[in-house]
């Protein structure tokens, strides 16, 4: 099952960025999860193999989300969080292969009630320090009785040697004792990222092979 993460909401209404649209936020995000989880059973039947390893979603903390408007010279308001920034809800899907992180795009951008705003492919191409992930905006409709016609739902996708790395680099970003070695590091963390794409591209060919392709 995917594990789902909420801020706390015992913050109330009033002192929320978010106002009273965290019930509905969650609700849209739950919606999500819902139709990842139908395209998920539909490709494990199609290719005899769960084509996905986890689902995370949350919904962004208010202290994110209140510096990411100061730090974007943006009013702290629901409007500014809802409208002008579009990763407060947030989903990441974790695939075993290349091809399911496309296959997944693909079914996800024609279903109902979604439209892709923005792809952003670091997959095919690379970020400068190694980074890659499959990110979309997608513009999903809003529960019925919301005052919203619609919610940003951002999702990245990656394989699981991806997102391991991603979780390295990100902690390097939080550690203040590495000193010197911090190009060292980076240096290395370059070097694991393209031999993990390397051997997903290797497994993606195996799997192909077994698969007749």
């Amino acid at each position: 099952m995917e594990q789902v993460l909420v801020e706390d909401i015992t913050v109330s209404d009033a002192d929320s960025i978010y106002g009273a649209e965290r019930v509905a936020m969650k609700a849209t995000m739950e919606s999500v999860l819902e139709q990842i989880e139908i395209i998920r059973v539909r490709m494990r039947g199609e290719q005899g193999m769960d084509p996905v390893e986890h689902v995370l979603g949350r919904i962004k903390g208010e202290e994110s989300m209140r510096e990411k408007c100061r730090r974007k010279g943006l009013p702290e308001t629901a409007d500014s969080a809802l409208t002008q920034i579009r990763d407060a809800i947030g989903i990441r899907v974790v695939c075993s292969f290349l091809d399911d992180i496309y296959d997944i795009r693909d079914a996800l951008t024609v279903l109902p009630g979604y439209e892709l705003v923005e792809e952003k492919d670091y997959i095919k191409h690379v970020k400068p320090n190694g980074y890659r992930s499959l990110h979309l905006i997608l513009k999903v409709s809003a529960p019925e009785g919301t005052g919203r016609d619609a919610y940003f739902v951002e999702i990245q996708l990656r394989t699981i040697s991806m997102d391991t790395w991603a979780a390295l680099e990100h902690h390097l970003k939080y550690k203040q004792d590495i000193g010197a070695r911090t190009g060292l590091i980076v240096g290395e963390l370059k070097r694991c990222a393209d031999e993990l794409a390397s051997t997903d591209a290797s497994m993606q060919t195996i799997r192909d092979m077994m698969n007749g392709e």
